[in-house]
């Protein structure tokens, strides 16, 4: 996927630029045509000669070339470049870019290029953590911009945790799925698909309520790599703080089991592909207080009932065209469980995730997942980033869809 492509990587003053090296080296091999713009403070920790060499193209570091005037066109560099790639990409140059500054050729690249931009962050834990560095990587994504989340380890300050970049051959397999998501846009064209995401809320007062602790990442990410794919999405989301980047999703914001029954029951018919991802209480109060609930000297007992089980109710609405992806979370005999539901609420695959398994699940950025579909066919994934886990679901839905 990435053979003769164009990609321009920038460089910034990061520990990591070292990896900036194996980067080039892997692009190079892979056949992509690699061009190079570092900024000032990354020739402290890589030599431009390096980069020159292993990419068989001239570093940039400057506008201008020489003492004659000539420049270097960070215009032509943007209309040049099937993807710009910055890796690594430090606090500060974050920072700058979704704050539109442009104090040098890599960020002047930046703000003309006109092809998708991809960014590995690379610094230390308590950086990244940041709640400015946060806000500005939520900027830089709703922009557009992907960004290739870091890794746990050991840092180079000695601490452990979040904030190494993404190795490089992770970087590279990234880029392959985005050409190849690119490459495949049109298996779904003209398809319609409906994907519920978040966690519901089951109110028992005014203030109060029951949930769970989705975050609803991998709902959004599956819908992401949906319209990627040329689907036209409708998702349904419970609260949230994540917001959609593709202007072919179309979301509906609920807040209680019954608002997403409701919504999700009322979409059924138009769509061809339904995914229930989102984590739906299975009860709910009997009774709503009208009024904030005092704190009393005895103890509190709350009456609770069912919802309505959305999947099953689906299950029972499907047309032959419809393809029905469901998702169990379990913690203990889960293929049995998992299979249990598949058969009961007619779906067509559902995706098995594992409280057992480190990293995945609830409110983590990766998760390891088990698909299963009608056959009995098992599929085990290993850990992944939930944007991953995403292409691989969707890549097998394309691959299930009833024929028409």
């Amino acid at each position: 996927m990435i053979k003769n492509k164009k990609i321009l990587l920038g460089v910034t003053g990061s520990i990591a630029a070292y990896k900036s090296a194996f980067l080039v080296r892997l692009l190079v091999k892979a056949g992509a045509e690699v061009k190079v713009i570092m900024s000032q403070s990354a020739t402290d920790f890589v030599a431009p000669l390096t980069l020159s060499t292993l990419s068989k193209n001239p570093v940039l570091i400057d506008f201008q070339k020489d003492k004659t005037g000539e420049w270097n066109n960070h215009v032509e560099l943007g209309l040049w470049a099937d993807v710009m790639l910055i890796a690594p990409a430090s606090a500060n140059t974050i920072a700058k870019m979704a704050n539109g500054l442009c104090d040098n050729l890599l960020l002047a690249t930046y703000l003309s290029a006109r092809c998708p931009i991809f960014l590995c962050p690379a610094m230390d834990l308590d950086m990244l953590a940041h709640p400015s560095t946060l806000h500005n990587l939520q900027k830089l994504q709703e922009f557009g911009n992907h960004v290739i989340e870091p890794k746990e380890g050991e840092l180079a300050s000695g601490l452990f945790g979040k904030g190494r970049m993404a190795e490089p051959e992770e970087i590279v397999v990234s880029l392959e799925h985005f050409f190849e998501s690119q490459k495949q846009a049109k298996k779904l064209h003209g398809k319609k698909a409906l994907i519920t995401a978040g966690a519901t809320r089951e109110y028992i007062d005014p203030v109060r309520f029951i949930s769970n602790n989705s975050s609803g990442k991998m709902g959004y990410a599956i819908a992401e790599e949906l319209a990627a794919q040329g689907a036209a999405v409708t998702l349904i989301s419970g609260k949230t703080y994540l917001s959609i980047q593709n202007s072919h999703i179309h979301k509906i914001n609920v807040e209680t089991a019954a608002e997403m029954f409701e919504a999700t029951v009322a979409h059924v018919a138009d769509n061809d592909i339904i995914v229930h991802c989102a984590a739906v209480a299975d009860y709910t109060p009997k009774e709503k207080a009208s009024q904030k609930i005092k704190k009393k000297e005895n103890d509190l007992t709350i009456e609770l009932v069912k919802t309505k089980d959305i999947a099953k109710e689906v299950g029972h609405l499907l047309q032959p065209h419809q393809f029905h992806v469901g998702f169990a979370l379990e913690t203990n005999e889960e293929i049995k469980n998992a299979k249990e539901k598949l058969q009961k609420k007619n779906f067509d695959m559902i995706i098995l995730n594992s409280l057992q398994d480190k990293g995945a699940g609830f409110e983590h950025d990766t998760n390891k997942v088990s698909i299963i579909d009608k056959t009995g066919q098992i599929i085990d994934l290993p850990l992944k980033s939930k944007k991953e886990v995403a292409q691989d679901i969707v890549r097998l839905i394309v691959s299930k869809l009833p024929k028409t």
